[in-house]
């Protein structure tokens, strides 16, 4: 039997780039995932509240070396939470810095998973042509805002843009104002970063509050070792996320699908975690409802 390459696969379509190897695809895509269907006993039904997730709009992020990581929103931890919040009778509307589509890592999409295909079918308009957040800023965090929460996907595309965007901070001030969720995952909580821009560490809005994280480890390890990126990260999130005051609650080393919930914060630790985030977020959003 052939070993597969553990190499990091040239991008056709950009200077420099490179897809995850064979290898490391096979260690960590699946063609389906754990869904097992919904958990909540009934869904909301009063069509006023809503979630906006604020997606990745870059793709190729530039490693230490000078290489460059194709990459984008990871489609099992975008699309499995939207899956339990649109069951749970949450619309989602979509935005991004730019405008421009969303970018996912097609690579890890489970081709054989009907549920997935279906949430994805159904959001790919909004998928494809987005809101730019500055424009529609105004408006979710206005004082009769039908926003529930904001979703950021997981995916390493996360480190572009978000964590240095202005409208991002403007969005997270707005949510721990006024007692909105923030439910992201894996690399998504780079974005959460955005919330330090031109202030003293000290003043970091989040210090303090408890979360899971993709562990440093991996990134400086196995995704190296195994071709999964073409080199170091720019900068590493969970260091980044303690510095600024914020507690890992998640193995440090290794991933399993851990979730945490702190205040309206919640979080999980990588895919593994997509399905079970995705279950704590529809029952939180409907207890916040007043369904269940």
């Amino acid at each position: 039997m052939t070993e597969l390459s553990r190499q990091p696969v040239a991008d056709r379509a950009e200077h420099n780039a490179f897809f995850p190897s064979e290898y490391s695809l096979s260690q960590y895509t699946a063609p389906k995932t754990n869904f097992a269907g919904t958990k909540f006993a009934q869904p909301y039904t009063g069509g006023k509240f809503k979630v906006l997730m604020v997606a990745a709009d870059e793709r190729y992020l530039q490693m230490q070396n000078g290489k460059f990581f194709s990459t984008g929103n990871h489609p099992v931890e975008t699309l499995l939470p939207m899956l339990h919040i649109h069951k749970a009778g949450f619309e989602i509307d979509v935005a991004i810095l730019s405008g421009n589509h969303a970018k996912f890592e097609m690579w890890a999409m489970p081709n054989e998973d009907a549920a997935i295909a279906e949430i994805y079918a159904e959001y790919l308009p909004k998928l494809d042509k987005p809101a730019k957040l500055a424009d529609i800023l105004d408006a979710v965090t206005a004082p009769d805002s039908p926003y529930l929460a904001v979703l950021i996907p997981g995916g390493h595309g996360a480190f572009n843009k978000l964590p240095e965007s202005r409208e991002m901070q403007r969005l997270l001030d707005w949510a721990l104002a006024n007692d909105k969720f923030v439910i992201t995952l894996c690399h998504g909580p780079a974005a959460l970063a955005a919330a330090a821009v031109g202030r003293a560490d000290a003043d970091f809005p989040f210090k303090g509050y408890e979360l899971c994280v993709f562990p440093d480890a991996l990134d400086e390890g196995a995704n190296l070792d195994i071709g999964y990126m073409p080199g170091k990260l720019p900068w590493l999130l969970a260091k980044r996320l303690e510095e600024l005051g914020m507690v890992v609650k998640n193995s440090k080393t290794g991933i399993d699908g851990s979730v945490h919930k702190d205040r309206r914060l919640l979080t999980g630790d990588s895919p593994l975690a997509g399905n079970a985030l995705g279950i704590l977020a529809a029952d939180e959003l409907l207890k916040a409802v007043g369904v269940a």
